[in-house]
Formats: C-alpha cells, sequence, structure tokens
C-alpha cells in the first residue's frame, strides 16, 4: 500500500513515519479479521433457508397509532360504546405507544429527537380510544405538551384528513383530495412521487364515499385545541392562496358536481387501486397505502367476506410484529434491500461459503420484477427489470435495489450462470433506461421533479415527488462502472457531471435514503472513484477532509435526523452503521487518514458484541425528511462487515487504486 494513505491530516499531529505507522497494520489487521469472523457468522445465522436476509424495519408510533384509527372504521361503536372484536390487539398497540412517550408528555419520529406535533396528536387519539383515561398522567402530559406545540391545528395534512373521517377536525379545512385526479390529461397522477400516488388515489376514494364515520358517544378532541388559533389550512404565499382557491373549488364540486362524471372518476380510481394490488403484497406494499386500500374497498361497499378486502386486510395484518413482549408494525419489509447488502459485505469479504451466495443469487434472481409498473408511462419503450424492496411489490421496482443486487451478484453465483447473466444484462439496460435528465437518479421514476406539485396543500408530508438524489447516483454509478462502463459512456460522465455539481460547499453529499450527510458522502466518493472520471480527485479529496472533520470523539461517526431540519450536518452519538459509512467512504478516498480510519475501525471491534453483532438504537434510515424516519435492523451488522472487510485488504498492503480496480 502507498505510504500515502497512512499520513495523518492534520499538520499539528506532525507527520508519523512510515516505519511506525506500519506496525499498526498487522495488529489492526489481526483485529479486524477476528471481528469479521465472528460477524460473518452471526450474519449467515441471519440467513434464511430460502437464501434471503430480512430484518425488521422499525419506525415511530404513528403506525400503532394509525392502526387504532383503522379499527375504528372497520367496528364502528354503537350507543353502547366502542366494543372492538380485537380489543386485546388495539391493547397490545396503546401499549406499544405508551412505552415510547417523552418525558414531556409527546412522541417523537426518531429516536433520540424532540416531540412531534403530528405524531403525538396521533398518538394522544389512539390512546383516548384505546380507554387510556384523559385524566391520566400520560394523557395530561401528551395534552399540554400538543397545546405548546401549537394544538391540533398544527399538525399535519394527514393527520387532518384522518381525523376529519370521524368528525374529529372540520372537513372544511382539510385538503379535498378528488378521484377526478386519476382521470385527469397529460399523466399529473404520475408527476407525483409512486407513493404518494399509492397513498392519494385509495384517500381520494375514501374521502369521496367513506362520509363521516361514528365515535363511541362523547368522544371527542377539543381539549387539543389551541384557543383563538384558525382550523384554515395555511396560507403562505401567492401560490398557497391558488391553491386554497382550488381547493374551496373541489368542495363545492363534491357536493354539487355532475354526479356521472364523479361517478366515473370513483370507478376509474377503483379501477387503479385494483390493478396496482396485483403481483403485489399490498397496495404500493406499504404500510400507508394498505391501510387507505383497506378504508376505500370498505368505503365502496365491498363486503367483509370479498377476496380482495379479505387480501387487503390479511397483507396489512402481516406488518404486525412481535417479538416477546414488544409489539409493533413494520411500515414494510426489506427483504431484497437487506439480502442485497448482506450479500454484497459477505462477498467483498471473502471466504463465505458459496453454498450460502448460490442461495442468496438464486433467490434475487427469482424476484426480478418482469412487468410494466408505474415507471413505464414516461419509458414506455424500455424492457421491464429491476428489484423492488419488498417481497413482492412488481408495479414499483426501485432503482437503489437495483444498482444493489447488481454489486451483490458480482459475488454470488447462481445456479443457473447464463440466467444470472441475461439478468444482469436486464437490469443494467433498466438503470441506464431510468436515468433523468439532470444526469441523477431517483429512486422509482424518472424526471419526477414537478415543483409546482409542492405546494398543493398536502404537500406537507415533504413527499410528493421522487427528484434525483446523490446517494442513489453514487451507488448506481458504482454499480454501472463495476460492470465494465467507463466515463466515456454518456450516461456516466452525466452522472459523474451530476454528482460535482450537487456536492455541498463544505465537501459533504446530501443523503436522501440515509441519515444523511454521511451516508450522501460515502455513496457517492464510491461512485466517482469506481468512475475513475478526470477532474474528480478535489471533489472526493474535499468529501474525505469533510467526513474526518466530523468524526466523534470516541472514534466513531454518528448524525442525527435533526441535520434535515438544519440543512446541515448535526453530530449525534456514533452508530455502528455510520462509521462503518465513513471508514468506507475513506478509503474509497483513497488517500490516508490513518488515524481516523484506524480510530473508526477501533470503534467497530470495540463495540461489538460477543455473538458478533452491534448495538444500535438511533434511527439511520430515511424514508420521508422531517417526517418519517427508519431503523433498519439489520444496518448495524452488514454495513461493519463491509467495512472491516475492505480494511482488512487495505491492510494487507495493497495500493489503494489497485484495490478498487479489482474489487
Amino acid at each position: 500500500m502507498e505510504s500515502a494513505w497512512f499520513e495523518s491530516v492534520s499538520r499539528r499531529a506532525g507527520r508519523k513515519t512510515l516505519a511506525t505507522l506500519s506496525a499498526h497494520r498487522p495488529a489492526l489487521a489481526e483485529a479486524c479479521t477476528a471481528t469479521l469472523l465472528r460477524a460473518q457468522g452471526a450474519l449467515l445465522d441471519l440467513q434464511k433457508p430460502e437464501g434471503y436476509w430480512c430484518g425488521d424495519l422499525l419506525a415511530d408510533t404513528t403506525l400503532e397509532s394509525d392502526y387504532i384509527l383503522l379499527q375504528l372504521w372497520l367496528h364502528p361503536p354503537d350507543e353502547n360504546g366502542w366494543n372492538p372484536p380485537n380489543r386485546e390487539t388495539i391493547a397490545k398497540a396503546a401499549q406499544s405507544i405508551l412505552e415510547r412517550q417523552l418525558p414531556n408528555g409527546g412522541f417523537n419520529i426518531y429516536p433520540g429527537g424532540p416531540a412531534d406535533v403530528s405524531a403525538s396528536v396521533k398518538a394522544y387519539t389512539a390512546l383516548k380510544l384505546a380507554g387510556i383515561p384523559a385524566d391520566s398522567d400520560a394523557m395530561v402530559n401528551a395534552c399540554n405538551c400538543i397545546l405548546r406545540s401549537g394544538g391540533i391545528q398544527s399538525a399535519n395534512s394527514y393527520v387532518k384528513i384522518n381525523l376529519s373521517l370521524f368528525g374529529l377536525f372540520p372537513r372544511q379545512h382539510v385538503p379535498s383530495i378528488p378521484p377526478e385526479l386519476v382521470l385527469l390529461p397529460g399523466g399529473v397522477l404520475y408527476e407525483m412521487s409512486s407513493w404518494t400516488r399509492a397513498i392519494v388515489v385509495p384517500l381520494s376514494i375514501v374521502q369521496a364515499r367513506g362520509g363521516t364515520r361514528p365515535v363511541p358517544p362523547g368522544f371527542n378532541l377539543e381539549e387539543l385545541e389551541t384557543p383563538g388559533k384558525s382550523f384554515k389550512l395555511p396560507r403562505k404565499d401567492k401560490l398557497s392562496l391558488l391553491f386554497s382557491g382550488i381547493d374551496r373549488g373541489l368542495k363545492i364540486w363534491q357536493d354539487r358536481g355532475n354526479s356521472k362524471v364523479k361517478s366515473a372518476a370513483i370507478r376509474a380510481a377503483e379501477k387503479w387501486m385494483l390493478d396496482h394490488t396485483r403481483y403485489c403484497d399490498g397496495l404500493g406494499a406499504i404500510y400507508p397505502s394498505m391501510m387507505y386500500l383497506i378504508m376505500a374497498l370498505d368505503a365502496l361497499g365491498y363486503p367483509n367476506d370479498h377476496p380482495d378486502l379479505i387480501q387487503a386486510i390479511h397483507q396489512f395484518d402481516s406488518l404486525m410484529t412481535q417479538r416477546g413482549s414488544q409489539f409493533y408494525f413494520q411500515p414494510c419489509f426489506s427483504p431484497v434491500w437487506d439480502t442485497a447488502i448482506a450479500t454484497f459485505a459477505l462477498g467483498e469479504m471473502g471466504d463465505t461459503p458459496p453454498g450460502r451466495m448460490s442461495k442468496a443469487a438464486d433467490w434475487l434472481i427469482a424476484k426480478e420484477v418482469r412487468r410494466k409498473g408505474d415507471w413505464s408511462v414516461k419509458r414506455p419503450d424500455l424492457e421491464p427489470s429491476g428489484w423492488a424492496f419488498e417481497f413482492a411489490n412488481e408495479q414499483y421496482p426501485d432503482i437503489d435495489d437495483t444498482a444493489m443486487v447488481l454489486l451483490a451478484l458480482m459475488h454470488a453465483r447462481a445456479s443457473d450462470p447464463e440466467a444470472q447473466e441475461r439478468c444482469a444484462k436486464r437490469a443494467v439496460n433498466w438503470l441506464f433506461g431510468m436515468q433523468s435528465r439532470d444526469g441523477g437518479w431517483a429512486a422509482f421514476d424518472v424526471d419526477n421533479d414537478w415543483q409546482l406539485l409542492n405546494r398543493v396543500p398536502f404537500a406537507d408530508h415533504n413527499a410528493m415527488l421522487d427528484p434525483t438524489c446523490p446517494d442513489i447516483t453514487g451507488r448506481v454509478l458504482e454499480a454501472l462502472s463495476r460492470r465494465g462502463y467507463s466515463s466515456d459512456n454518456p450516461a456516466i460522465h452525466r452522472g459523474v457531471e451530476y454528482l460535482l455539481k450537487t456536492q455541498e460547499r463544505n465537501g459533504s453529499w446530501y443523503g436522501r435514503w440515509g441519515v444523511d450527510y454521511i451516508y450522501g458522502a460515502f455513496l457517492a466518493i464510491r461512485g466517482l472513484r469506481h468512475s475513475q472520471a478526470e477532474g474528480t480527485g478535489e471533489a472526493i479529496k474535499k468529501a474525505a477532509r469533510w467526513l474526518a472533520a466530523v468524526q466523534n470523539p470516541d472514534g466513531g461517526w454518528g448524525e442525527s435526523c435533526a441535520s434535515y431540519v438544519d440543512d446541515h450536518f448535526v453530530a449525534a452519538p456514533s452508530t455502528a452503521s455510520q462509521t462503518a459509512w465513513a471508514v468506507i467512504g475513506l478509503l474509497a478516498a483513497g488517500e490516508g487518514y490513518f488515524d481516523q480510519v484506524r480510530k473508526g475501525l477501533e470503534y467497530l471491534i470495540q463495540t461489538q458484541k460477543e455473538d458478533g453483532t452491534w448495538d444500535e438504537h438511533l434511527a439511520t434510515g430515511t424514508g420521508f425528511p422531517n417526517v418519517f424516519y427508519l431503523q433498519y435492523t439489520l444496518y448495524r451488522n452488514y454495513f461493519p462487515v463491509l467495512a472491516l472487510s475492505l480494511a482488512r485488504k487495505a491492510l494487507a498492503g495493497q495500493a489503494v487504486e489497485k484495490r478498487l480496480l479489482t474489487m
């Protein structure tokens, strides 16, 4: 290895001699190997007999809160009160919510974060419905926290919409989502993000046909209202005024519009909704759209024994998870994502039993999407391929998973090599075809960046669009470059240019799907390095200097979800996954930071548990910035394997550039 890799960035500490630095190499390499072997065993123990990995995906209390509200929709109260048949499950959900209440009475949207008014309103409503007395300490504290945060009027649009369905928030002051969206010319629906369209289509039916459902006698949320504060939709600028006017027009249309047109719109929305449940584990295979699907089918009058309704409820209930005394809902399942990263990490390590890798490859190849989904609206001539995040979600293969699977399949040989080669070719072609006009790659769609949609009244969930982002672009560049495509390829060149122009002034990159700038930086660095494009060296150096500068005193790295609120890096306690990301990024930078890398490796080595795994209590995954965050329970295990594997190769004495070219 070139001695420059071991030179410290800080001139204040002085340059260490090559002999001194080399003395660290054997001991550190040996420690990495021992740690890796334990981690490898732990990771292989988690592989399912079918060949895949799937860790639990953890979120906040809003999932359990929404579950309780859904039960009120499905099992209305009578004059004697609310006595749903699944009272025991509701009690478990309520207990799960209570266990996560903050000392100030509120509920947050990520571990260690402040109380969030929307999550707190949902939790309070659900707990009150579940029978927790309003005068109990927990409820009084929650109520006071909500009032300090602006009251129920400060909750986001989706909370208000859900409550309005039960008469708990004025219907006239919530955004209207018309079924006619499906009929609008020009594919307006497909200018919304994939997850938004999967939510708003069934929700439009619920608003149009659901009416106002009853609540238990005497039930209301008046104690959450801030006196004197308006219930009206916020009006921030002239466009907000315009959309508020449109919303008023939609409400008039709902009351007085042509019944034939409205019926045709509902039929079209119903067809769209049902068509999108085929070959999928629920509409969109994600919690919110699956919940609204159930409500929509019920609003349309589907009887309880209808196969579509039975299936929708079964798929939704499958997200319910019981682990010992813990009860929670998962927002979706992550088998393809977990399998791809675990396989790639084990492949980079080497010495993994070939049979285990072959099983993973066979499982992944069987999950390739071969049918056209929503993405084909803008790419009608592109041959279907790619992978979805979940077990089955063929309408929505995503670019990030596809790139990650392609990386994994470089190390895992399937039982049918020819089928694997054909599969990889289709996936590469699909990735090239899904590049957006700005040179970057988004998650599910192409050129999904119509900013006007961010101004509609129900856009405050921060997820109306699916724009390109540096983290996905970096991963795609790595996947394509390692498949033999160089910066001479126009698509690779455009991707590199995209990363260069989106780099932050401090050297980092924004991470859309992981928290946050550490995630964006490590993936962008890897993408640029593997592209071997000229003119990227300074950007990589700048990013490496930034990563080194934000290391925690304990040797690890940690970043808070608050980075999304502040639009700049906010430090947090070190986590195994974020430490691994930073180490991977520094190694890919190709220039040394020995002290920082060594300390990062030592942090991972010292914090590994006896069973070969790591603890991690913070959210390092991102659903919707500022709204919804995720804890991937396997991030803490397979990303350290990748970091330690790459470090061990470097410590073995290979030159960084040679290693990157042959990985």
